[in-house]
C-alpha cells in the first residue's frame, strides 16, 4: 500500500489542544509530507509517520520534523504506540505485521508470526508486556476483530468474535479496560460506536450511542479524560478528508461528550494515543485545502 500523499493545494497541520484553556496551538504546517497519527513522548516530542517512515517533531514546534532511522522494518502505516518506558515504540508495517524498535531509531524486530492475518497495533498494556491489535483475515476487512499478543510474540489471543468490525483497541492507564470502536451495536453498515471491555474479553459495555460515527477512543494518562474522533452520520470506515470533530469526555461522562475541535481530516488525525504525559494536552493533525 503506497503512503498517503497530500493533494494539490492541501496542507498538513500538526496541532496540540490544551484541555484547560480550550485552545489549539499550531506546531507544524507544510505541503510536502502528509504526517499522521502523533504520539507524545516523555521528553516532549511528537512521533508521527509520513511517507512510510517515522518522524520526530518537537511538541513546541521549535524545529522541523526529523526522520527517525529504522533498520529492518518495511514501510509503515499510521499505527504506532509508545511502550510505557517511552524508550521503545511498537509499529504496524505495510506487510501486515507488528514490529518493535528503539524510539530514537535503530534496528527493529518483528513481533507477530508468519500467519496470514493482517495485524494493526493500537495498544500497549501499562506493564509493557502485552499488545492489543486488530486482526483481519485477508482479504476480508469485515472480519476485523480484537486480539492481544505478548511483546515477545507469545500468547496470541482472540478477544472478540468476527462480525463486529472492531478497531482501535487501547488499554486504560490502570489496565482495567480496553476501549475501542465497533459496529456490533448497529445493523447499519459503518455505524461505529465506542465500547469497552475487560482485557480478558468480558464485561462488554457500549459507551456512545448517537447518530454520528465514532472512532479511536484515547484515554489520558491520568485516566480523567478521553478524546475520540467523530465522523458525520453515514460514514463507513475511517476515511480521510471529511469534516470531522474531536470530542472530549470528562470524568468518564460518555453520555455528555464535548466537541472541542472541528476540522478537515479523519484518517491520520488521531489514529493512536496522542495525549501528553501530563494529560494536559493532546496532539492531532488536520488536512485543510488552502
Amino acid at each position: 500500500m503506497a503512503p498517503r500523499r497530500l493533494a494539490t493545494g492541501q496542507q498538513c497541520r500538526v496541532l496540540t489542544y490544551d484541555v484547560a484553556t480550550g485552545t489549539s496551538t499550531l506546531v507544524h504546517a507544510g505541503t510536502s509530507v502528509l504526517f499522521e497519527a502523533p504520539n507524545w513522548t516523555a521528553d516532549d516530542a511528537l512521533i508521527l509517520n509520513g511517507d512510510g517512515l517515522l518522524w520526530r517533531l518537537p511538541a513546541d514546534g521549535t524545529a522541523a520534523p526529523r526522520q527517525i532511522p529504522l533498520d529492518g522494518i518495511p514501510e509503515l502505516n499510521n499505527d504506532h504506540v509508545l511502550a510505557p518506558d517511552h524508550q521503545t515504540i511498537y509499529l504496524s508495517a505495510d506487510d501486515g505485521h507488528i514490529y518493535q524498535a528503539p524510539v530514537r531509531g535503530g534496528s527493529g524486530r518483528r513481533v507477530t508470526s508468519g500467519d496470514t492475518r493482517l495485524h494493526f497495533l493500537h495498544g500497549v498494556s501499562p506493564d509493557g508486556s502485552t499488545l492489543a491489535y486488530v486482526g483481519i483475515d485477508q482479504p476480508d476487512w469485515a472480519t476485523a476483530s480484537l486480539w492481544t499478543i505478548g511483546v515477545d510474540g507469545s500468547g496470541d489471543t482472540r478477544l472478540t468474535a468476527a462480525g463486529g468490525i472492531d478497531d482501535g483497541p487501547e488499554y486504560t492507564p490502570d489496565g482495567a479496560w480496553i476501549y475501542w470502536n465497533t459496529e456490533r451495536f448497529s445493523a447499519d453498515p459503518g455505524h461505529a460506536q465506542i465500547a469497552r471491555m475487560r482485557p480478558d474479553g468480558t464485561g462488554l459495555e457500549q459507551l456512545t450511542a448517537d447518530d454520528r460515527v465514532n472512532w479511536f477512543p484515547h484515554i489520558a494518562p491520568d485516566g480523567r479524560h478521553a478524546v475520540y474522533l467523530s465522523y458525520p452520520p453515514g460514514t463507513q470506515g475511517h476515511p480521510a478528508d471529511l469534516p470531522v470533530e474531536l470530542r472530549l469526555v470528562r470524568a468518564d461522562a460518555w453520555h455528555a461528550p464535548q466537541t472541542v475541535v472541528e476540522l478537515d481530516g479523519g484518517q491520520g488525525t488521531i489514529n493512536v494515543n496522542s495525549w501528553s504525559p501530563d494529560s494536559r494536552r493532546f496532539a492531532y493533525v488536520a488536512y485543510p485545502m488552502s
